[in-house]
């Protein structure tokens, strides 16, 4: 008799739950990628490109750089199709050298107050261990003196032409009261110390060494001159607001920056009918440049360097160049004229600048500054 095995035409329930789960997973893997083909095609149009430029820089163009920066962004959408996000970091001059060598910020661009920072980091940059220079090329963008400020009535009597009338004023017992922003903190604070030193050693800044601050002559000078320091300030602007605030009482004389005075001059005359005007030292002074920087970093890449670089340009522009002039800074451009009601007597300025200019110190002498500093700064 013959027997017949029934056949199963229907899978068990096991093999049910594999099919399942590879459809699922098929599925799945269809979607993620469809989800990176897309994400890989809107890569390729150029209105949906995203680069941010990240730009370090400091606090006394401030105000130009908010009125600037979104007139860039603007062009560049036009010129190229796509948006692009400027992030500003705003700090002092020697705590943005700060934050790029202890790695707290990675900037693509840097802008100190002055060249004299670019050296000084360079030479730090290197004591890290690296065999090439953080910064190679760089473009000074706006222009502003350091010079020496005081009441048209106190420069009327006392004539003071440079750092070295502060001095021989203080040996003849003249009571002033004197300041500058510290230089631990601020660019306006070492470039005011460097004069002071270069005019004590008679040589200018660039010539300056490092035993040049350590001789005592020199060191006698420059701490009779800061014994009349009656505080040190975070920032230039501190000191044209106090002097309007307080009046020649609370401060006689101090070191800033030339659009200080162009933002203070008037209100204080307004506030106590005497004048704040700005002394260019004989001897010479640092123009602070504002030098913008394309980092020669690990972190910045080459798509990077070229928005910089076209960042940079539209700094140098005329339209942005003019807007600085606005802002009480000089232009770089020999096309910008400057503004006759911005840089005149009436607002403690001269219209030209006849002094000599001294160039950037080296490295190390800006290194053994920050040393020496503690020797002769006042102790009041």
């Amino acid at each position: 008799m013959m027997s017949w095995r029934r056949r199963r035409i229907i899978p068990s329930e096991g093999y049910l739950l594999l099919l399942v789960g590879i459809l699922i997973g098929f599925l799945l893997f269809t979607i993620i990628s469809a989800v990176f083909s897309l994400e890989a095609l809107k890569s390729l149009i150029p209105g949906e490109k995203k680069h941010t430029l990240h730009v370090l820089y400091t606090s006394e163009k401030q105000s130009w750089m908010e009125e600037v920066v979104p007139m860039f962004v603007e062009k560049f959408k036009e010129e190229h199709g796509y948006e692009i996000r400027v992030e500003l970091t705003v700090a002092g001059s020697h705590e943005t050298v700060n934050l790029i060598l202890h790695g707290s910020v990675k900037p693509v661009v840097w802008s100190p107050a002055s060249s004299i920072w670019i050296p000084y980091i360079n030479y730090k940059w290197k004591k890290l261990g690296y065999r090439y220079a953080l910064v190679e090329e760089w473009e000074p963008v706006l222009i502003t003196p350091t010079v020496i400020v005081t009441w048209r009535s106190f420069l009327e009597k006392y004539k003071v032409t440079g750092f070295l009338s502060l001095y021989e004023l203080a040996k003849r017992g003249v009571e002033f009261k004197y300041g500058h922003p510290d230089p631990m903190l601020s660019n306006g604070g070492v470039t005011a110390v460097l004069l002071e030193i270069a005019e004590a050693a008679h040589k200018p800044v660039d010539e300056l060494t490092v035993e040049d601050l350590v001789d005592p002559h020199v060191q006698e000078i420059v701490k009779t001159i800061e014994s009349k320091a009656v505080y040190y300030g975070r920032s230039t602007g501190f000191f044209g607001r106090w002097a309007v605030e307080n009046g020649p009482s609370a401060i006689t004389v101090f070191s800033v920056y030339e659009n200080v005075v162009i933002d203070n001059s008037v209100k204080a005359l307004r506030k106590w009918n005497d004048q704040l005007v700005a002394v260019y030292p004989s001897f010479g002074t640092i123009l602070n440049d504002h030098p913008f920087a394309i980092l020669n970093a690990p972190w910045v890449g080459e798509e990077e360097k070229a928005i910089a670089k076209e960042f940079i340009q539209f700094l140098l522009s005329k339209e942005a160049q003019e807007k600085a002039v606005k802002h009480g800074f000089r232009p770089v451009r020999s096309d910008v004229e400057l503004d006759p009601e911005v840089f005149s007597p009436e607002n403690g300025v001269s219209y030209t600048l006849n002094v000599t200019f001294h160039n950037p110190p080296k490295g190390e002498v800006l290194d053994g500054l920050f040393t020496v500093w503690v020797k002769l700064r006042s102790r009041g």
